[in-house]
């Protein structure tokens, strides 16, 4: 058969072949960029003048956008690993720049989406790894928040988008956007390196705060009268870093040290092991020094489920000991009496007159029983907390502390939701370690379970805390969930690289 000729250009207009000849030139093309950056220089100006300032910092951060827009589109991954990198300095960011800082997290979320769209076609994707439970609960979740905007005590349209971001839309688009963009374990390992990475720099500004002391913006932040009664209890600072506040801080932190120590005895080369040991150690240490008592379930329930699931009899037996131990100590001793954070923690174990918060906490709750008796739907997405207290100030859902995660989602959707949510959380995870457990590779399955660990201590600690839909918890949450997910894919390529290492 005759080979195909190559199809002719399209013709052209002759005032763009005559532009395409004159760029060609030596001389036009430097002169063109001179007037170009003269005249957006110039323009930059008068806008600064007539408009303020706010517009002159949009068109100076243009060409960064373009690069970044170019990047990502070019790598799309790159769009995840700048979502997890984000979601650390996002809130804290906000503490120096007078901006929404936070929603950089949802511009490289749905920049991705958008390249991913763009590419789809490009056949780059599979769509069967949109086909599994996290997907379908992520989108019954979405639905039913889209319901929400029907409620009649909803805040309005911008507290649901604001609020809806924690509860919902970070769950739906990191989902989609790990589910698609992990097609290979070094993709993952990337991603866990710069997780761990990021949570050691959090580590060592919290150290910061502690034995130098507070920067100006940090000052001003902890003098609101909100932030300074929870954050400075007997003279002593609860470390914050540049999380969102020491309860995210220590949550966080807790998370890094369970997932850290658990990676250090997995059958990884013996620096990588003492790599994620120091790692495991500091995130030990962020949590103790952050003062918050709801994150000792993080490395409690996450070694509780590493137990559980390695199906190892002795290490089973030998970490619930350990566990115990631990715990006895802090219950029935005084010892450690003298260290600030063991009296935190002592206190949070103990119920009675010695935990007075833990009394206010179930009084609230009993309030807010007695409230939904009335409104069985919530009060809308954003109507409680303090995005209530922004959006829908003096009402009762807005003045009624809500420490827990489970007691927001209550509180904004109702008892029934609250149940599909949590129903949705255990069936969800549940699959994961199904699948985690099907794995064949041992390292891979090592990871895995650290990682589920570390999701399974998160969502146990959202109990006393708003952990789960915070920054920088959520997105790395949400893609080690989608991790195990992706575990047979993992699976399959690491069989199809040994096949291919036996045939060379």
């Amino acid at each position: 058969m005759p080979a195909l000729l190559p199809a002719p250009p399209p013709s052209r207009p002759r005032l763009l072949a005559g532009l395409d000849a004159a760029l060609q030139t030596a001389w036009l093309g430097p002169l063109l960029t001179v007037l170009v950056t003269f005249g957006g220089s110039l323009l930059t100006g008068l806008l600064v003048i007539k408009a303020g300032f706010v517009i002159g910092i949009v068109l100076g951060a243009l060409p960064a956008v373009l690069i970044v827009v170019g990047i990502v589109y070019a790598v799309p991954i790159s769009g995840l690993y700048a979502a997890v990198a984000v979601s650390f300095f996002g809130p804290g960011l906000s503490r120096y720049v007078p901006a929404p800082t936070g929603l950089m997290l949802d511009g490289f979320l749905v920049l991705t989406l958008a390249v991913i769209a763009v590419r789809w076609r490009e056949g780059r994707y599979d769509a069967d790894r949109l086909k599994n439970v996290f997907v379908f609960m992520a989108v019954a979740w979405l639905g039913l928040t889209g319901l929400q905007i029907a409620n009649p005590l909803s805040p309005g349209p911008v507290a649901w988008f604001y609020a809806g971001r924690g509860t919902t839309f970070y769950v739906i688009q990191t989902a989609l956007v790990a589910l698609l963009l992990i097609q290979r374990q070094s993709q993952l390992q990337r991603l866990i390196w710069i997780w761990l990475g990021l949570s050691f720099v959090g580590t060592l500004w919290g150290a910061k705060q502690l034995f130098l002391g507070l920067d100006a913006a940090e000052q001003a932040w902890l003098s609101v009268p909100g932030n300074l009664s929870t954050h400075v209890l007997f003279g002593k600072l609860r470390v914050f870093s540049f999380y969102s506040d020491a309860g995210q801080f220590g949550a966080a932190q807790g998370c890094v040290g369970i997932v850290g120590l658990i990676l250090a005895v997995g059958p990884y080369p013996l620096k990588r092991r003492l790599l994620y040991g120091v790692l495991g150690l500091a995130g030990v240490y962020g949590l103790l020094i952050s003062g918050t008592r709801g994150a000792m379930a993080v490395p409690a329930a996450g070694a509780l489920t590493y137990l559980v699931l390695s199906r190892n009899i002795k290490m089973m037996v030998a970490g619930s000991l350990a566990i115990i131990a631990l715990y006895s100590v802090l219950m029935f001793t005084s010892i450690g009496s003298g260290i600030y954070a063991v009296q935190r923690f002592r206190a949070g174990l103990k119920e009675g007159g010695e935990n007075n918060s833990l009394k206010v906490r179930h009084e609230n709750q009993m309030r807010l029983k007695g409230w939904l008796a009335g409104h069985p739907l919530g009060g809308g997405v954003g109507s409680a907390g303090s995005w209530g207290q922004r959006f829908a100030p003096g009402t009762f859902l807005a003045n009624l502390a809500l420490d827990s995660w489970y007691v927001r989602i209550m509180a904004e959707y109702g008892v029934f939701g609250m149940r599909l949510y949590i129903l949705g959380l255990l069936i969800v995870l549940a699959v994961a370690a199904r699948r985690m457990l099907a794995v064949k590779d041992r390292a891979l399955q090592h990871t895995l379970l650290a990682l589920l660990a570390g999701a399974c201590g998160i969502a146990a600690a959202s109990y006393g805390n708003q952990v789960l839909g915070q920054m920088p918890t959520s997105p790395f949450i949400y893609v080690s969930v989608a991790a195990c997910y992706l575990a047979p894919y993992f699976d399959q390529e690491i069989e199809d690289s040994a096949e291919a290492n036996q045939a060379a």
